[in-house]
């Protein structure tokens, strides 16, 4: 399960999360939009994902992922073959808020993120972890050579590669899900099936111990609104960033080539980090981990401010791309917090709130740059969110002490 979610994640981050950035500049240039245009598109994008998300949560928690998942595969790979063929603003805007990022939310984020919770409880980060890893994994295989396709045949033909990538691999995918370990007479984290003998089976039961917080409980506790408030900030910073990498790093003295092999760069070390702080989290403080990271990360976005050589722009891709490990784990806290049941459901209130953070970042950037013609008041302003996100990580708590066992079919 792990594996075809990642595989899924791979496919969706690498032609579609990291694959806006590769498509941004020449696809702008192409329709004669500003920047903030472009970036109001991602942002729309991000806040019809917000708004979907408790009905995704619903259907998740209900109907499973692989039906939520098969559908997104569809309208993404139709979604893509369809962009290449529009002309204006309008239509660019009907095709990228109307079909692909519809799908994306759901299939690409939610489904993936539910499923790998359902299947663990003691490795719940772990395995969070590596499905998230997938994410940049997707920027590191794919988004270089999509970068090579674009700057040699055009924005278009990368798009239409894109969708077609998407049904050929994603539907097939798909068939393989299934809805939880119970649904296959299986135990969470490959725990052995309890024997007849009722010791044992009372030591499988202690092995299932978690909390199972309802959405009526979660909204009414401060834990959930200092997440939201944590995410939706560290959302804002990060998105502000990687939708803006390229054009960043052209302002910085790159070529958009030279820039492209950065962010394949980028995506590797997200990769990395997100692997190593992962393994760790299960070992440690999740939330204490999440505000570290958070400081590093601020202190990176100091670096473009006072250099533009090469060394400080891979010293600041090092360092930021730390920032992509908070996710996974965030959720893992989440999940720790929350349970397994109402997971999905919860994740989608959340996201209804946090992912607002999505849509002002890339905007703010955009409207930045066409303002000042740079970037600089930007990264001050995203050095202050940064530092007040790990604040809010820090305060998070554990609400709940009362431990509930519930069997997901």
């Amino acid at each position: 399960m792990v594996a075809a979610a990642s595989a899924l994640r791979v496919l969706g981050s690498g032609l579609h999360s990291f694959g806006f950035t590769v498509f941004f500049l020449p696809l702008s240039q192409d329709l004669g939009l500003s920047r903030t245009a472009t970036s109001f598109a991602f942002s729309l994008a991000r806040a019809e994902g917000a708004i979907e998300g408790p009905l995704v949560g619903h259907l998740l928690d209900r109907y499973g992922p692989r039906p939520v998942m098969l559908v997104a595969v569809v309208l993404m790979g139709l979604g893509y073959l369809l962009l290449a063929t529009v002309n204006s603003y309008a239509s660019f805007l009907v095709i990228y808020l109307g079909i692909i990022s519809l799908a994306h939310s759901g299939g690409f984020m939610h489904a993936p993120m539910a499923l790998t919770n359902t299947w663990f409880i003691r490795k719940r980060a772990r395995a969070i972890t590596i499905n998230s890893a997938a994410f940049s994994l997707g920027g590191v295989l794919i988004a270089p050579v999509l970068s090579v396709l674009v700057q040699a045949w055009g924005w278009r033909w990368g798009a239409a590669i894109a969708g077609i990538l998407f049904l050929v691999i994603g539907v097939p995918l798909c068939s393989t899900i299934r809805r939880s370990p119970e649904s296959m007479g299986l135990l969470p984290d490959g725990d052995s099936p309890p024997s007849l003998d009722s010791e044992k089976k009372e030591s499988s039961r202690a092995k299932f111990a978690e909390t199972n917080v309802t959405v009526g409980q979660a909204i009414r506790s401060f834990t959930f609104w200092a997440l939201i408030l944590a995410a939706g900030i560290r959302n804002a910073t990060y998105h502000a960033v990687s939708v803006h990498f390229i054009p960043l790093m052209v302002w910085k003295g790159l070529s958009q080539q030279e820039a492209g092999l950065l962010l394949g760069s980028f995506a590797f070390l997200g990769f990395a980090s997100t692997l190593l702080f992962g393994w760790l989290a299960d070992q440690v403080s999740k939330p204490r981990m999440l505000a570290v990271i958070l400081l590093v990360t601020a202190g990176a976005m100091l670096l473009p401010i006072f250099g533009s050589s090469m060394g400080f722009l891979y010293l600041f891709t090092i360092l930021f791309s730390a920032m992509e490990a908070t996710y996974p784990i965030g959720w893992a806290v989440v999940g720790d917090l929350f349970g397994r049941a109402h997971f999905a459901k919860i994740r989608g209130y959340m996201s209804f709130f946090y992912m607002w953070g999505g849509v002002v970042g890339p905007i703010l950037a955009g409207v930045v740059y066409d303002r000042w013609q740079t970037y600089e008041p930007l990264l001050w302003t995203l050095i202050v969110l940064s530092v007040l996100s790990a604040l809010f990580y820090g305060m998070t708590v554990k609400p709940w002490e009362n431990v509930s066992y519930k069997q997901i079919a």
